[in-house]
């Protein structure tokens, strides 16, 4: 079968490699998926420049350890392991693997049962690549960890990615006021998605524009992490669902110390994998949110796409077909 690897740190477009290797066999309480679609997320620009090299306790200090990209899919169950009942051949499936396993860059992944659910009817396999990791990053910061609350203010930074723009939809369901902050080059998508403001990030560090909000969700964490009490109003939030790892390092330490003198918060999201994806499938279904998609492009296309991503230019999800 056909799949995408990478065997060595350094730009995606010289790393990234597409390999044959045998079609696996499932294990015990595996299942055979032949893949339909998959998605770029920031793993696999991470895993592919080794950065940052903090990373690389994890990934492997001077190459990676398996070089497996991708964890997110859409797709079909082919065959079953001897203890896997969840469901059957034929059954059409979709989710975030990351508590599992990595490798959905591939034709096929023989990966535990219990990392995918199933795929609605109502979702084509693109869209349904394109929600798992997104969408229930966006649904746990909002809903799980920040209660949102009707009518607040929210701001969402890096809100032309794939969780700012499930985001927003999920607060306009609370009839939230919200404002996208992303490249200039987005802000003509985010205001026709529904943003009621937008800000070029190279010109408004929103930290320090005199704007206070209810709740702060932020795909990127970049700035330092005493400057977002800033943008809060009172007992406002702040939710971190990644970034550099010394500025999450910061954001942990301040968010245990901030609560001795103020009654606004700093958090970290720690995602829980495929956790809200029915509900999130519910209301795709209903047509009450939708799936902001970039492509769909093929799967020998993914080193440009990964360094795509890495750069920022993406408006939602990066989904790849693959086609046999």
């Amino acid at each position: 079968m056909k799949t995408i690897t990478c065997k060595s740190y350094g730009p995606p477009l010289k790393v990234v490699r597409t390999t044959q290797v045998p079609t696996p066999t499932p294990k015990d309480n595996e299942i055979l998926i032949k893949i339909h679609a998959t998605a770029v997320n920031d793993y696999d620009w991470s895993l592919t420049l080794g950065k940052p090299y903090l990373y690389r306790l994890m990934f492997g200090l001077f190459k990676p350890k398996h070089g497996l990209l991708g964890m997110e899919l859409s797709g079909t169950v082919v065959a079953l392991g001897t203890k896997a009942n969840k469901f059957k051949i034929g059954d059409e499936v979709m989710g975030d693997t990351s508590e599992y396993g990595f490798g959905t860059f591939a034709e096929y992944i023989s990966i535990n049962e219990k990392a995918v659910i199933p795929k609605p009817q109502a979702l084509n396999f693109e869209e349904a690549a394109a929600l798992p990791h997104a969408s229930c990053l966006a649904l746990q910061a909002l809903r799980d960890l920040g209660r949102i609350q009707d009518g607040q203010k929210i701001l969402i930074n890096g809100g032309g990615g794939g969780v700012g723009t499930i985001g927003l939809q999920l607060a306009k369901l609370y009839n939230c006021e919200v404002t996208g902050v992303d490249a200039q080059e987005k802000l003509g998508m985010m205001t026709a998605l529904g943003y009621d403001h937008v800000m070029d990030y190279k010109k408004v560090n929103f930290t320090q524009a005199g704007n206070r909000y209810d709740l702060i969700l932020d795909c990127k964490s970049n700035k330092a992490s005493l400057t977002y009490l800033n943008a809060l109003n009172p007992s406002g939030q702040y939710i971190s669902i990644g970034g550099k790892p010394f500025n999450l390092i910061g954001l942990l330490l301040w968010g245990k110390l901030v609560p001795l003198f103020s009654s606004k918060r700093l958090k970290i999201l720690a995602l829980k994998p495929n956790i809200g994806l029915d509900y999130i499938c519910d209301l795709i279904a209903q047509q009450k949110i939708r799936s902001q998609i970039d492509g769909p492009y093929t799967l020998e296309d993914a080193g440009r796409l990964i360094q795509y991503f890495g750069e920022g230019r993406h408006e939602g999800k990066i989904v790849m077909n693959i086609k046999p």
